[in-house]
């Protein structure tokens, strides 16, 4: 058998169907190149965000607690689907899969607690401050 003669004829389809697609692409260009509009506004080069104007730089520096938080809610978001998938194959897994799934929700807890102990979830302003700050200004004497 000729193997050459096999795989020419085998690769002709994508071929023409690649061909077909890279000039479908370079007519799409073309097209809207040609007929696409040309101003040069004021607002054209503005990013748009929901018609607010853009206030300083777009190189604001973030809070590592800010990623901190965020990381932690993608890895308790990728513990739910496998709390999840455990409750689809429930009746399969039987007392064992139980077991494992109650161990990893014991452990998913105690790093929740361990994590709140150290104060990985207080991102916000202190609340304890904010209420000693509200009682001095509610006791504090008008001087006007």
């Amino acid at each position: 058998m000729n193997t050459t003669s096999d795989n020419a004829t085998l690769l002709w389809p994508l071929v023409v169907y690649g061909a077909i697609v890279l000039s479908l692409v370079g007519i799409i260009l073309g097209l809207s190149y040609i007929l696409g509009q040309r101003h040069h506004d004021r607002a054209t080069g503005e990013p748009y965000e929901g018609g607010i104007l853009s206030a300083g730089t777009a190189r604001m520096r973030f809070s590592s607690q800010f990623y901190l938080v965020a990381m932690l809610f993608v890895i308790f978001d990728v513990e739910t689907i496998f709390i999840l998938s455990w409750a689809i194959a429930f009746r399969e897994l039987g007392w064992y899969g139980y077991l494992g799934v109650l161990v990893f929700m014991v452990m998913l807890v105690v790093v929740l607690v361990y994590e709140w102990r150290n104060g990985a979830l207080d991102f916000g302003p202190d609340g304890k401050k904010i209420l000693a700050a509200y009682k001095r200004m509610l006791h504090k004497p008008d001087t006007a």
